[in-house]
């Protein structure tokens, strides 16, 4: 399986004050951290490697994965530094813990679909990248893809047509090969996704499955209710 990018560097502004002395990745569901139930999730889907980008209190993030035993996964760390990276920028910094083609998972979603399937379907395309796409129809947060006959026609996080039915779900697949034209060091993730859109390299995977998140306290009662039922 490919490894995993999680980025867990972001400042959780919208989660304040519960992220005002811990990072989001760390908030308490189930009687647990999020990133517990995260990684274990991913270890259920057969990922073997993980690299954590880390900004904000990522320490705390660190230190909390080298004292549990209970996790069998290859983790590596990759901090922004100084300044925060975007998450664009903080992929590339990670790039040399990573294969050709890697996952990558936003640090406060939490995503029960199967990866394998999703890996595979990359595989046999010719595509640059994949990405996840919901019908959200702004059920759960702003929709901003536009998805037709299994093709991304338009993802935009600034520019929401009503036509945009579909969000993107969280989780999805780049090749190493799209960060070569990004001299930048600090830039979004969605530049890149925008940009394999128009040249038809980003191919678009519909799921099924709800997606959870722990980016509003809404979220984090669903997911608590979740992980409570699963146990």
């Amino acid at each position: 399986m490919f490894p995993v990018v999680l980025l867990s560097g972001g400042l959780a502004i919208r989660m304040r004050p519960l992220t005002e002395k811990i990072p989001k990745a760390m908030l308490n569901v189930a009687g647990k951290p999020f990133i517990y139930h995260q990684l274990k999730l991913l270890e259920r889907k057969n990922i073997n490697c993980v690299v954590l980008c880390l900004g904000y209190l990522g320490e705390i993030i660190e230190t909390y994965i080298k004292d549990n035993t209970d996790l069998n996964l290859k983790i590596h760390y990759s901090y922004d530094g100084d300044k925060l990276l975007g998450t664009g920028g903080a992929i590339k910094k990670a790039l040399s813990y990573l294969d050709d083609s890697f996952f990558i998972l936003y640090g406060d979603s939490y995503l029960d679909v199967d990866y394998a399937k999703v890996e595979e379907v990359y595989r046999n395309s010719d595509k640059k990248g994949l990405m996840t796409v919901f019908r959200n129809e702004g059920r759960w947060d702003s929709s901003n893809v536009l998805f037709k006959n299994n093709e991304i026609i338009m993802y935009s996080k600034k520019n929401k047509l009503k036509e945009m039915n579909y969000i993107d779900y969280g989780l999805g697949i780049l090749s190493k090969q799209v960060f070569e034209d990004y001299k930048e060091s600090i830039f979004d993730l969605a530049y890149i996704y925008e940009k394999l859109v128009a040249e038809k390299k980003l191919l678009g995977y519909e799921v099924f499955e709800r997606f959870y998140e722990i980016g509003s306290k809404e979220g984090l009662e669903d997911l608590e209710k979740k992980i409570i039922g699963l146990q």
